[in-house]
This record gives structure tokens, sequence and C-alpha cells, in this order.
């Protein structure tokens, strides 16, 4: 029997060894098939896009400083300007405010990591800081296109409904409109950011743009990311819903406004929605060629262009628009700077 038992022991052994061989080599050749053979996890992401010319990236950093320092501060000054200036306490300058101050965060989630990386030798992003950059990004963008909705609705109002402009548009209703915009944005965009974050990255850390964007991250995961399609679908209903909002609230706008007996009050009604309506073409334009084509893929050249006109050329004009053309607001700053001119006065004088 102890011989018989001796007999079957090592080819029990030599059964379980093998199975174990089996498991072990199976696994390896998946993790081989998923990963490319590259077992190295991924913890940051290098930006691929921008010039390793140090001359030619200290070029681009001044111009996007200067770009970035205008954003800034002609949104700031239109925001100040509209909460100091009492004239300008209505709904639409209310929604122009907010828009300005979301402005300030959107390009601040992408500019200052673009400029660090246009004279840095490391063009690297941590995964950590790629996720709160594409969540916060997508979340302001996402708050800005409800914005711009609830300011179509305010012109929709105004020039539709005139005699019941005042009751409608409450400051109340104002407010629970840019609040909810606010909601709708930060948490459309939660879902997607969580489940990014499951995924595993092992292979390549090159992205392909010059911020982290879902398509771009997705496409260095490796496993499946088939969910991609839904993401996408995702963006392209938030985007189509926006635009049907605006555009018939302003074919509404437009038949209302051919309707007016005076050229005078047809010229103002047209000057008064123009800036929102170029802003709008601008920003969703932009938005609808890089995200309503359900992850196809362009040039770099391309997808890096389109991405400088929402992220950067948008936010450059939006100062531009709403406060260089637009007679209120001139007006408003020339009244502020007079009190300023006004106050300092009366302090030298005392101080004398």
């Amino acid at each position: 029997v102890k011989q018989n038992r001796n007999k079957l022991f090592p080819v029990c052994d030599r059964h379980a060894s093998f199975r174990s061989f089996s498991v072990s080599f199976l696994r390896w050749q998946m993790t081989e098939l998923v990963t490319g053979g590259n077992l190295t996890t991924v913890t940051e992401f290098l930006f691929s896009v921008f010039p390793h010319l140090p001359e030619g990236g200290v070029l681009f950093f001044v111009l996007l400083l200067l770009t970035y320092g205008f954003i800034v501060t002609g949104n700031l000054m239109i925001f100040i300007v509209v909460r100091l200036d009492r004239a300008l306490h209505t709904p639409m300058y209310f929604f122009i405010s907010v828009l300005s101050f979301l402005e300030i965060w959107y390009t601040t989630t992408t500019i200052p990591k673009m400029l660090s990386s246009l004279i840095s030798e490391h063009k690297t992003i941590s995964v950590a800081g790629c996720l709160l950059q594409m969540y916060f990004f997508h979340s302001l963008g996402i708050t800005e296109g409800c914005v711009l909705t609830a300011m179509a609705i305010d012109r929709y109002v105004a020039i539709c409904r005139p005699l019941r402009y005042a009751t409608i548009m409450t400051p109340r209703l104002c407010t629970q409109l840019a609040a909810g915009s606010c909601v709708c944005g930060f948490l459309l965009v939660l879902p997607e950011i969580v489940w990014i974050a499951t995924l595993p990255f092992c292979g390549s850390n090159q992205i392909r743009q010059i911020f982290c964007d879902f398509t771009p991250v997705l496409s260095l995961a490796c496993t499946d990311t088939s969910l991609a399609v839904i993401v996408d679908a995702i963006h392209a209903g938030e985007i189509v819903a926006s635009f049907l909002a605006i555009a018939l609230s302003y074919i509404r706008i437009i038949v209302a406004i051919l309707g007016m007996p005076s050229a005078e009050g047809r010229r103002k009604a047209f000057s008064t929605c123009a800036a929102h309506l170029a802003v709008f073409l601008l920003f969703f334009g932009s938005v609808a060629v890089m995200y309503l084509r359900f992850s196809a893929t362009y040039s770099v050249f391309w997808d890096t262009a389109i991405a400088i006109t929402f992220v950067i050329l948008a936010p450059f004009l939006n100062p531009i628009i709403y406060s260089l053309r637009n007679k209120d607001m001139k007006d408003a700053l020339g009244r502020l700077f007079c009190r300023r001119r006004r106050a300092s006065g009366v302090g030298d004088r005392s101080r004398g």
C-alpha cells in the first residue's frame, strides 16, 4: 500500500504543478494580449502635442500667457461691473456675469497646465490630475452651455413676451436657472469620470491633445472601452438639446423682430441678440465639431485647432463681444471709473 501511495503522490504532485503552471501561463498570455507586453502601470500621462523646441515653446508661452491674462482680466471686469452698477441689474446682464465668472474657471482648468507644458521638459500630468482636469473642464463647459440656453430663453421672453417679462424673469427664477445649470453640469459628468477612474492604464501614456479629454484618454486604456460609445452619445445628447433649445428660441425671436413696425426697434432688438448669438455659434459650433463625431479620428492638427477654438478663442472673444461692443457695458465702465476718480480726488483734498 505504501509503495502504491508513494507512486500515486508524485503523479498528483506533477499534475498539480502542471495545472498551476498552465493557469499562470494563461494569465500571462491574457496580460500580454491586453497590455501588449508592457506590464508597467501608467502613473502619469505625457502631452505629446506640445513643441519640444525651447525657443518655440517660449514664443507660444508668451502668447498664451497674454491671452490668458486678457481672458481672466476681461471676464473679471465684466463680472465686477455688473455686480456694482445698478443699471445692469437685469436678467440679461445677470446671466452675462455668470457666464464671465464661469469662463475664468473654465480656462483655468486647462491653460495653466498648457503654460507649464510649453516651457517644461516634463510635459506630463498625473492620472489623478488628468481625471480632475477632465471633470472640471467638462462640468464647467456643460454649465456654460446651460447658461447660454437660459440666456436664449431670457431673450425670447424679452422680445416675444415683453409685457410679461418682469413677472416671468424674476431674480428668483434667474438664480434658480443659474444654480440648476451648475448642478446639471457637475452631476452629468461625474459617472463618466468615476468609470474612467476604474480603467487600467498600462500601455502607452502619450495623450495626443493639448489637455486631458475623454477620447484621447480612453484610447490609452488597456481594457475594453466599448462604453465610450455611450459616453459619446451622452455628450451628443447634451449638445443637441442645448442647441435645439437655443435655435428654436432664436427662430421665434427673429420672427418676432421682423414683425416689429419700427425700424429702430428692429435694429435695437437685433443688436441686443447679436452678441449672444455670436458667442453661441462660436462655442457650440466648435464643440459640435469636436464631440458630434462619435470617436472618429481627425488628424492631430485639426483636433488641436478645434480644441483651441473652444478652449481659448471663445473665452478670449467673450469680453470683447460683451464689453467693447456693448454700449450699456461701456457706459457702466465709464460711470465706475468716474466714481473712482471722484473718490480719489476727495481723498487727496481731505489729506491736503
